[in-house]
């Protein structure tokens, strides 16, 4: 058997769309990828634009990302396995050509109620191909995995669960936001869509001076719109405030100066931001369902409906709770410490070596 290329392709074309999540994923990854691969053989390169590879500090090696790419794949030969980052991506070589892994964030699509039967199979079929030539399929949690197991095709072996890493830096400086808040007030972070489910959020802002925070792109002005309607009905709109994009500085100030981080959200695979805020040991209010409830553990508080009275009622027991339990913020900031981008990239290390090493 010949022996693969020990050289990686790791596909970080959706870095091209900062303050997401993938951005994220891939930069972070990234870095622990290069800085765990020295001397061990294993050679970690980018599928990206110049650009994108200029804001990794070790100027790693790298092939150009074309939009051609979508219909024909350069040559690869130099490589020895492709890391596809994330399930919906347009670039993707198959083993036929090259090793591959996949990565798994999330089947949002399979259960999203606007999307006819049709565009669900369509989408369902574009899944299972790339799960088809892929030597292994990565979930980011056990949900995921669950996910996966019933409602795709998929050798149960090849299916591993990695968790995502903290983002959170601590000795990052913060910085004042340009949209400082007065008093104390409620912090949300994620691009306002439909599945974020901040529209119930304002419900929060009832019976208490605090003010709310949602901090993120605004890719659907229909749901900001409902969010800002649910405030007016609620008599709260001049206490909400939508940020947009921030820097991670500003990032981090929100996190260390909020009264609570909330997350209603429908629809996560991992939820980065719940272990961003958990790094700074705040009361952590979230939905009940998919990821979430995995990741915060017995150590967030959860919404047991979205009745605007019930949340109301949900989070001033929890922050009574929290404030009557001081050994709670030690506890979470640890909590927050086993996601580890060390440890997800000393995991995709291993699954890249084992694959290599089978051709």
């Amino acid at each position: 058997m010949q022996q693969a290329h020990p050289k990686i392709l790791f596909d970080c074309e959706r870095m091209k769309y900062p303050h997401t999540g993938l951005y994220h994923f891939c930069w972070e990854l990234g870095q622990e990828l290069i800085a765990q691969s020295e001397g061990t053989g294993i050679e970690i390169d980018l599928y990206a634009k110049k650009k994108v590879q200029q804001q990794f500090a070790s100027r790693p090696g790298f092939l150009e990302q074309s939009a051609l790419h979508k219909f024909l794949m350069p040559n690869l030969d130099q490589w020895g396995l492709w890391h596809a980052t994330h399930q919906a991506t347009d670039y993707y070589p198959g083993k036929d050509i090259i090793a591959t892994v996949l990565t798994v964030h999330d089947l949002n699509f399979l259960h999203e109620t606007y999307r006819s039967n049709q565009k669900k199979a369509r989408e369902r079929d574009k899944l299972q191909r790339k799960l088809d030539k892929a030597d292994s399929v990565v979930a980011i949690s056990e949900f995921v995995a669950k996910d996966l197991r019933e409602n795709m095709q998929l050798d149960p072996t090849k299916l591993q669960v990695i968790y995502n890493g903290c983002n959170i830096k601590t000795t990052k400086t913060l910085a004042e936001p340009r949209i400082k808040p007065r008093g104390e007030f409620l912090f949300t972070i994620g691009t306002v869509l439909p599945k974020k489910n901040f529209q119930t959020l304002p419900a929060l802002l009832q019976n208490n001076d605090m003010q709310l925070l949602i901090a993120g792109a605004i890719h659907d002005k229909q749901s900001q719109q409902l969010i800002l309607d649910q405030a007016f009905v609620l008599g709260v709109a001049d206490r909400v405030i939508f940020t947009g994009p921030i820097s991670e500085a500003e990032k981090y100030w929100y996190y260390q100066h909020c009264r609570a981080f909330v997350f209603p959200s429908l629809m996560e695979g991992f939820g980065l931001p719940v272990v961003e805020a958990m790094a700074f040991g705040k009361p952590l209010f979230l939905s009940t369902l998919t990821s979430l409830p995995e990741i915060g553990g017995n150590l967030a508080y959860y919404f047991q409906s979205f009745d605007p009275e019930q949340m109301q009622m949900d989070l001033k027991v929890g922050l009574s709770n929290y404030d009557a339990n001081p050994a709670f913020v030690a506890k979470i900031i640890l909590r927050s410490q086993e996601f580890s981008w060390k440890a997800s990239a000393k995991s995709y290390l291993a699954t890249y070596q084992q694959i290599l090493n089978q051709r």
